[in-house]
């Protein structure tokens, strides 16, 4: 099926959420064995396409619900680099105060909150959705997840809820076949996640998470949808981490998987088949692709320095809005 069209700015806009997400996380990776950031990262190097495609069909009323892979989805959904950054040196400028860490990045102010308990954060999007529902509202609840997460009862149990509701609420299962390091032929059925999640009677489709372009255009139809009253949505996107289920380093020839597997998914890299196509296209030229590098380096650079700089929560802050 051919592809809508996809106008210049919105192009650019998909092209600079995915880079900046690249090059923070890039960046993060390698001061990370320097010990300054003590927090586990889970990095979604890789998986750009996702979350960026999703998040620029999303208003800043809308709500955005990730998981402990969620530094994509945050920076995506328009949150803070400079408290994204403090937050993971633990410092009191911190989105989450320095309380936090890595996986639990959540602003309010953007309407973008996560949590890494598996599963967890998809009861909490139905919430929101029902809300929205309630208030007569035509904002829209996106739920962030991995494959793993399917495999748990309250995804299943909010899936029944929203079809029966008709929640404003789309669920975005990030297929990287890995629970951890289990394939996920060992773990569920050999049937594609869409279609059996579609058996339920939910609208659900299955997208190339590594072309943005193409989660952009089904994200888009599918938010359409719910802000018009069609119910919840289900979108599975399949896609690839590069670095090893939680850190920086990559974990090549691990028994999991071969070097040769992730390789073969690196060719895929959806930022740079996304910036090859912009270039060739003339969308975008050598001379802006270079300023937009070197001018997301410089905010990733300083929101570093700023974050070394920021005071640490003092210890009777640290139990406050701890629960």
């Amino acid at each position: 099926m051919k592809r809508p069209r996809i106008d210049k700015r919105t192009l650019l806009s998909l092209y600079e959420k995915m880079l900046l997400i690249r090059l923070t996380e890039e960046r993060i990776a390698e001061i990370y064995p320097d010990g300054e950031i003590r927090t586990p990262t889970h990095f979604s190097i890789g998986q750009e396409a996702v979350s960026a495609g999703v998040c620029q069909m999303l208003n800043r009323s809308d709500a955005c619900f990730a998981s402990h892979r969620c530094h994509a989805a945050y920076l995506a959904k328009g949150g803070g680099l400079n408290k994204m950054i403090a937050e993971l040196f633990g410092r009191k400028s911190g989105v989450c105060g320095g309380r936090s860490g890595s996986a639990h990045l959540s602003s309010p102010e953007h309407n973008v909150f996560a949590a890494p308990i598996l599963g967890a954060m998809i009861p909490a999007a139905a919430g929101a959705a029902l809300a929205f529902s309630l208030d007569n509202k035509k904002s829209v609840a996106a739920a962030f997840f991995g494959d793993a997460a399917i495999e748990e009862g309250v995804f299943f149990e909010t899936l029944n809820f929203a079809i029966i509701k008709k929640l404003p609420m789309l669920f975005i299962c990030e297929n990287n076949f890995f629970s951890t390091h289990t394939h996920i032929k060992y773990r569920q059925p050999n049937i594609p996640i869409y279609k059996r999640i579609g058996a339920m009677g939910i609208a659900s489709a299955e997208v190339d998470g590594m072309k943005v372009e193409d989660v952009y255009t089904a994200a888009k139809e599918r938010v359409e949808k719910i802000r018009k009253g069609s119910g919840p949505q289900f979108l599975e996107c399949v896609t690839y981490r590069y670095r090893e289920h939680v850190g920086p380093l990559y974990d090549f020839n691990n028994p999991y998987r071969t070097k040769k597997e992730v390789e073969k998914w690196m060719a895929l890299c959806p930022v740079c088949r996304f910036e090859k196509e912009l270039l060739r296209s003339g969308t975008l030229s050598n001379g802006s692709e270079k300023k937009l590098r070197a001018v997301i380096m410089n905010k990733v650079n300083g929101a570093i320095e700023s974050a070394r700089k920021s005071p640490w929560p003092s210890e009777g802050e640290l139990l406050d809005n701890v629960y």
